[in-house]
């Protein structure tokens, strides 16, 4: 297993320079040229994996202003720890050497509103895939509304915050990360690897901190 090669610190630091450059409409657009095509033809090597929903205005590499190789990306709806998305994390760890794994929610997001109708007295037809993936959701939404309402076991979509679910979800799918993970989990307790789950907000392109494990100062 490599070890990375950055701290934890630095690998954040560089991704919340690059979101910075982003709000401000500096991009740099590093890394994204012949020369690099060229550099990364036998090989990988990231700094940081991203774990983020798969709707089309959360793009990593634009948000954090990164370039070919800079991140290992998995994206799906709603940013599950599914099986899949965290094998993929766990490759990144152990045969990539990340130091730093960013979780990334976002506002307004459509598969927290479709958990939430999910979560109705009476919910509208999804797929069975789909619904089979808000189900892990749906623990967020009922966390939230029991947190709030005491009226009825069933969510009323027009008394919900979304994004606030959806926070509760980020909390979550790092949770599950640790708890399905020990090569994550062990690479965390050795100081070699941080998880910073954050929620980016459309409008202003900030990308804000919400919670965080492993050695780093998202504050600073």
């Amino acid at each position: 297993m490599p070890s990375p090669r950055v701290t934890v610190q630095q690998a954040w630091d560089d991704l919340a320079q690059g979101n910075e450059r982003f709000m401000a409409g500096q991009l740099l657009h590093p890394q994204q040229n012949a020369a690099r095509r060229s550099e990364l033809r036998g090989s990988q090597a990231p700094n940081a994996a991203f774990l983020g929903c798969s709707d089309s205005r959360v793009a990593a590499e634009i948000l954090f202003d990164c370039g070919l190789g800079d991140l290992f990306v998995v994206r799906n709806i709603g940013q599950i720890a599914n099986d899949n998305t965290t094998a993929t994390m766990e490759y990144a760890v152990a045969e990539l050497g990340v130091a730093v794994i960013v979780v990334l929610a976002h506002g307004s997001c459509g598969a927290v509103k479709a958990a939430i109708d999910q979560t109705t007295a009476t919910p509208g037809e999804v797929t069975p895939a789909i619904k089979a993936e808000l189900r892990q959701i749906q623990p967020a939404v009922q966390q939230e509304w029991f947190a709030t309402q005491q009226v009825s076991p069933y969510v009323d979509a027009e008394h919900i915050d979304v994004d606030a679910v959806g926070r509760r979800h980020l909390d979550a799918t790092i949770n599950a990360l640790m708890r399905r993970s020990r090569v994550i989990s062990d690479a965390v307790a050795r100081g070699e690897l941080g998880i910073v789950g954050c929620q980016y907000q459309l409008e202003e392109g900030r990308v804000s901190p919400i919670s965080w494990v492993g050695q780093v100062d998202v504050t600073r």
